[in-house]
């Protein structure tokens, strides 16, 4: 790692409102220059190469937030803040990644890490956080001040507005519903445990579901042509064009995932019973109306008498730019804060 003990940064004082929001995957890294309004003004992309040391991933990420600025003809000074949505566990406060098992990150000072690079402020957040903060100030949850953001996908992952503001916990892990249990003495998930709703209801889980349905038990299905042969990494939108042709052994996968989905959502409404809960990522893009609507009956069944009452159960709205918007919008309340 280069030197971190780098001076307290000043504000940037720009022209216009622009700051830089940044989605970071273990296989790529997008950045966009955002302005005011939550309007992508620009974009960049580049591979993540998560193989390599954590200061040379640093520093594609720089590069591509530098590209970004000079594709919105911008120079770094007119840059307000930088917000960026990593995976795993982190210190939001500190913007360290305590451990992103796709990238074999452990203790990584981003944030720090970041400024000393590019000399602009930079606020580190989960990328599951950052997409459910995005989703609250610009997307399905506007206008609302309790919310849960769940994302399927790879994994299952979630994020918590209370009264209007991210909700970190104790720990700054709040909003792991992928690992609540919904299955006693189910699949074995990533994470250790038995039955988490990410061991039976993401991308991964059901996969290994369709695997051992198509080639163990030799059940037939037009699944494999529809992903080119490969049922190892399935894409969502195989798995929907196979629901939508009355593939029988993909439906019944499917139906299982909504049903715990729903089992999650009642569960979460009877804790917590916010205002609305929004369902993103890939899997639930892909899938669409009739998926979210199996979903919402059987939270309708699990959750107490009355708690689901005034609960909105919606789909995401801002699709593949609520990683960069979100982040942007981190970056943007965390100048408010530190403006006050």
């Amino acid at each position: 790692m280069t030197n971190t003990q780098t001076q307290p940064l000043e504000m940037t004082i720009a022209t216009e409102d622009y700051v830089v929001g940044v989605d970071m995957g273990g296989t790529k890294i997008l950045a966009a220059v955002v302005d005011a309004e939550g309007k992508i003004i620009s974009h960049s992309k580049i591979a993540t190469r998560a193989e390599k040391e954590p200061d040379q991933v640093i520093d594609r990420i720089a590069r591509c937030i530098g590209e970004a600025i000079e594709q919105a003809h911008l120079e770094a000074s007119q840059i307000h803040a930088i917000g960026i949505g990593a995976p795993g566990p982190l210190d939001p406060e500190r913007g360290i990644v305590i451990f992103a098992p796709n990238l074999d990150w452990s203790n990584v000072p981003l944030k720090a890490e970041l400024e000393s690079r590019l000399g602009i402020p930079t606020f580190v957040d989960n990328d599951v956080n950052v997409g459910t903060l995005g989703e609250h100030v610009l997307g399905a949850g506007r206008g609302v001040k309790n919310l849960v953001g769940i994302f399927v996908g790879t994994g299952v992952g979630g994020g918590i507005i209370l009264n209007g503001k991210l909700f970190h916990g104790a720990s700054k892990t709040a909003g792991e519903v992928g690992h609540m249990i919904v299955k006693a003495d189910g699949p074995r998930c990533g994470c250790g445990n038995l039955g988490c709703l990410e061991a039976v209801a993401s991308r991964t889980a059901i996969a290994k579901q369709l695997q051992k349905a198509i080639l163990k038990k030799k059940k037939k299905s037009i699944l494999p042509k529809l992903n080119d042969g490969n049922l190892d990494l399935i894409r969502s939108k195989a798995l929907a064009e196979a629901v939508r042709r009355g593939d029988k052994v993909t439906t019944k996968v499917m139906r299982r995932a909504a049903k715990y989905l729903g089992i999650g959502v009642a569960s979460i409404v009877n804790f917590l019973n916010p205002e609305m809960i929004v369902l993103g990522g890939g899997v639930i893009e892909a899938m669409g109306d009739s998926f979210v609507d199996q979903i919402r009956r059987v939270a309708g069944e699990y959750a107490l008498p009355n708690t689901m009452n005034g609960v909105q159960i919606v789909t995401a709205k801002l699709g593949d730019n609520a990683g960069v918007i979100g982040a942007a919008v981190l970056a943007r309340e965390m100048l408010n804060e530190m403006s006050k």
